[in-house]
Formats: structure tokens, sequence, C-alpha cells
């Protein structure tokens, strides 16, 4: 039946298969940013509830609400959250538990873009719960894969091939990043460095247009305008570059610490011998035990990171909340609850660099910004040091505050911060969690399957070669009958000359004149690549991906001049498909 209505769409509207895909991207990016509105929209009922009502219960059932100026209830309310949120996750939709990401990366790279329509009810009301309930998480991770999912559902219901479904999927997420944080930019580089791994045309554009489309939508429910309300900023001195690549530096070891810190959690409650649908409620019952004593723990954070900002915050409190939210979020997220780890990232990168600011300005009285320019610009270094993704924190907080004064150290420290993470440890917050299921996801790839085959395996070893002799007039017959548009060159004792291509001189057919003076070797491209027979499919996809190529020749390690065989682009995607399949049934 969706077959055949796309079939009657494509026949009155005289529209092709990528146009359609365009007009989904719209449907997507509608479709998200109502999700993200009604999201919100619960979070706050819920809120409401947990902390209103709830909090009303919780007094008169205990007697009272204070001891000795704490709230000594106060864990009951996440713990509460997470036994609503248990049954859920563990249930109805594993996917649902943690911050999402993860799962839409993996559906990208190894499912063709399938996610399960329940996803998207299953994430939308655990999360809403999660924060609402006090849990220490963000909105970004649930409306990523919300959106992805409704990408994903719409991309089924059409029928669309498997890469088109992923392209919907990178939809979903763009728009969602763009209606939640008003940052349509960053919406679609996070879809595109992050979960799609692809900048080709055919996925810019439309997630460029789902990403506009949601914005549109949402500023029509929530308003127009920054997610912070930032004091004036401004670089007081060229010497403070330095002082905000220190930082950087700082804030990327930090970034590892939280990723490794979630890491450790998530294997604690794993290895928990208790009924799963119990570990959220665990979580959430310690991470109350905190918030007595450091209530900014709760939640997403966004108010404290608003009084550091503007300066209202003692040094000492801004330490201690690095280490009380990084042990918050892993005890929320590590035991199963649902939520996203970039508003904790803002909340650490935010204190983190607010201390380091105090600390500047005590050393450098005079000669340093405020306090809270460095703590903006950490928001994006603690980011960048979790996700690996640069460009999309620098551009997301610039979304979100509005403010561009503060781009130069903004980069800076963003460059510093995941040249160091990167360093430190080589998987991201994302990537990490797959890495532990023997996933390992790079530019929308399964590299472990990758790596786990040779070239020899995939290599043609029925290929045409030229002769570099070769006139312009025979190598344009020989095109003319072939089916090949990449042909490998050969001297005359047979050595590997390079690959010359249609594409590469087709600018030459009406040059009649050249048809003998220019022979084969003079059309072979300088920096032709090879591969050996040894290489992994990794390094050939790399390859492929960096030159751009279709073809590359394929050389042994002992006779690095003779060519054994060809690999081609199209045959590397289908054997990896076909791998794929298998570890999937396995």
């Amino acid at each position: 039946m969706p077959t055949q209505i796309t079939n009657r769409i494509s026949q009155l509207v005289q529209i092709s298969e990528t146009r359609l895909l365009i007009v989904l991207s719209v449907v997507v990016g509608v479709a998200t940013a109502l999700g993200a509105v009604g999201f919100i929209r619960l979070i706050e009922y819920f809120n409401s509830v947990f902390f209103g009502f709830t909090d009303q219960i919780l007094v008169t059932a205990v007697g009272f609400a204070d001891w000795g100026g704490y709230k000594v209830w106060l864990p009951l309310i996440p713990m509460i959250g997470g036994l609503l949120v248990g049954p859920i996750v563990y249930r109805y939709a594993s996917e649902a538990k943690g911050h999402g990401v993860p799962e839409v990366m993996n559906s990208v790279a190894r499912l063709g873009g399938i996610i399960r329509p329940r996803v998207a009810v299953a994430k939308t009301i655990a999360s809403a719960i999660c924060i609402g309930s006090g849990g220490s998480a963000g909105r970004e991770g649930p409306i990523v894969q919300i959106g992805s999912a409704l990408g994903s559902t719409v991309g089924q219901l059409f029928r669309m091939s498997g890469d088109r479904v992923k392209v919907l999927v990178g939809c979903g997420a763009a728009a969602g990043i763009s209606a939640v944080f008003n940052a349509p930019i960053a919406g679609v580089i996070f879809s595109l460095e992050i979960i799609l791994g692809d900048f080709s045309q055919r996925t810019f554009a439309p997630v460029i247009i789902s990403s506009v489309v949601a914005s549109a939508v949402s500023h029509a429910f929530l308003g127009n305008h920054p997610a912070f309300a930032v004091p004036e900023y401004a670089l007081v001195s060229p010497w403070e570059i330095p002082l905000y690549c220190l930082m950087g530096v700082a804030v990327g070891a930090l970034a590892v610490a939280f990723t490794r810190t979630l890491d450790r959690f998530e294997d604690f409650f794993d290895d928990l011998r208790v009924a799963n649908w119990t570990k959220p409620a665990l979580g959430g019952l310690l991470l109350g035990i905190l918030a007595i004593f450091f209530p900014q723990v709760l939640a997403d954070g966004y108010h404290t990171i608003s009084l550091v900002l503007h300066g209202n915050m003692a040094v000492w409190l801004m330490v201690i909340l690095v280490l009380v939210k990084m042990v918050g979020t892993s005890l929320t997220l590590g035991s199963g609850n649902s939520g996203g780890i970039f508003a904790p990232s803002l909340f650490m990168g935010a204190v983190a660099g607010g201390a380091f600011g105090v600390l500047m300005n005590w050393l450098l009285p005079g000669s340093t910004a405020s306090p809270g320019a460095y703590a903006l610009v950490g928001m994006a270094a603690m980011v960048a040091g979790t996700t690996h993704a640069p460009i999309t924190a620098m551009l997301i907080i610039f979304e979100m505050t509005g403010d561009y004064r503060i781009i130069l150290p903004l980069m800076v420290a963003v460059v510093f911060a995941s040249l160091v993470a990167g360093k430190l440890f080589s998987q991201s917050i994302y990537t990490a969690k797959l890495v532990k299921r023997g996933i390992d996801i790079r530019e929308g790839k399964d590299v472990s399957v990758l790596r786990s085959h040779r070239v020899r395996e995939v290599m043609d070893t029925n290929f045409e070669t030229i002769h570099a002799s070769t006139s312009l007039l025979d190598i344009f017959r020989r095109i003319e009958h072939s089916h090949e548009s990449y042909f490998v060159v050969e001297r005359a004792d047979g050595r590997l000359k390079g690959v010359i291509s249609f594409q590469d001189i087709r600018n030459l057919l009406t040059q009649h004149d050249l048809d003998y003076l220019v022979i084969a070797q003079d059309l072979v491209a300088p920096d032709t690549a090879v591969l050996y027979t040894s290489d992994d499919l990794e390094t050939a996809q790399r390859l492929f991906g960096l030159k751009g190529f279709v073809l590359l020749p394929v050389v042994d390690k002992n006779f690095p001049d003779r060519v054994v065989g060809v690999v081609r682009r199209e045959e590397l995607t289908d054997y990896y498909n076909r791998r794929l399949l298998e570890t999937l049934r396995n």
C-alpha cells in the first residue's frame, strides 16, 4: 500500500524519487519540530508534577520539609522517576536507554537507517519523566533520537532505499537540534559530522531543508531567542589567546574524564545483580542524595549555567560542581535512565571555564576578560572534547548565545580541547558505548567489519589495461567499446604507470588535433594511489573517500609495480553490506 501511494504521488505531480526525498525532508522537519515542542511541554508538565504535586505529598507523608536546612526527602523524587522509566526502557524499547545518539549512529552505519517507530514514543515519555523528575541529563540526545526515529519511520512508510532512509534519519537529527536549541546551522553540521559522516550534496540539501523548516516551526511555538542571555564579552588582549588555548587543553582532559566516568558507571550498573527495571530508580536515589547538598546537579542545569555566565557563583562551588555534575550525570545515564549528555557537558564546561576565568583574573588583573567569557568558551570546549565534533561545538554555542564577539577564543579552545581529548582517548562519548559492543563506527561505517577483511577478498582480477604509448584516438575507441570508465595504464615492461578515466579526458573529445600527439602516459593522474593485497578494507574505504576515485589498482608488496587486480568503490560497498548482514545474523 505505501509503495502504491508513493507511485501515485509520483505520477500525479511528476516527481522523481530525489524530489520526493526533498518533500519528505520537509515533512520530517515539521514532524520533528512539533515533536520537540511536545517534548519540551511534557518535560515542563512532569517537572510540575514531581516538584509541585509530588513535593507536597512527600512533605505531608514525611511530616517535615527540611532537616537542618536540607530537604531529606529529595532523593525520593528522582527515584520515583526512575521507577517509571525503568519498565519503559527495559521492557518496551531498550533503544531508549541512555543518551540515545549511539543507537542512531548504529542504525545508520549497520541497519540501513531502520529505527523502530515505537522508539520515538518511548524516548519522549522516558526522557520527559527523567528530566522532569530531576534526572541529570539534557534534551538533545532524546530529541535527536526522536527526530531520527520519525525520519526513519517516514522513509520506511514510503519504501525508500536504505541510503535515502539514512538521509531522512539525518534530517530528523538535524531538525531536532535545530528545534530544541534554536540552532539550525549547528543542527545540520551535527547530523553530517556525527550521525551520517557524509558531507556530499545528496545528503546536504535535504538535511539543510529539514533543519530550516524545524527552526521556523519551533519559532512559531517557542519564540525566536537565544538559549542563554549572554552579557557583553570581548577579547581584552591578543595575549589572552594562549590562556584560552591552555583552558582548551584542561577542558579536553576533563571531557575524557567525563567519558570514562560514564563508561565505568554503565559497566557498574550492567554488572549489578538486581532487576534491570529497578536500576534507574537506584541511580535516581543516589543522584537525589547528591542533590540534598548540591541541588544544582538536578535536571539540565541551565539556570546554574546562566548564573556562571553572569559571574554570580563562588569559585569554590564551581570547582565542586564540575565533579558533582560528572558523577550525577553518570549515575543518571549509567543506570539506564533516559536523557542526553549535551546539557551536562555545557554545565561542566561552564563551571570549569568560569573557575579558570576567576583564576586568570586573579593572576592577571585588568588583562583578561570576565570569568563569564571563559565559562562561555569552556562550554564549547567541553562539547568538542566529549563529542569529538569541534565544528558542531563551535557553531552550537555561537547560535545558542547569538554572540559573535567571542568567536576567536571559541575557535582555539575548541581545537585544543578536541585534539587533547582525541589524543587521550580515541573514542567520543557517543562511540565509546558502541565499541564495548564490538562496533567501531567512523564516517558512517562499522570499521570493525572493514578491518576484519582484506583487499584480496574484494579485488577483481579481470580488468582492462592500456599501454602507456596508446594514442588519444585509440583510447577513445577503447572507451567506446568498453563498459569501463577507468583504465590501468602500464608501461612496455608491464609495470604500473597510473590510472586514467573518461571523466579526466572527456574535455579532449573535440580536440582532434591531439588525436596522435597525446598518449596515455600524458593523461595519467599524478597522484595515483595503490592498494596492497594485504591492506584491510578500512584503508581502501579511506583512500576512496580521500581521493574521490572510483577504481584503485592493487599490487603485491613483493612486486609493487605489478598490478594484480583492481578494487571498485561500488563493489567495496556491496561487499561491506554483505559482510555486515552476516555479522548481524550471527
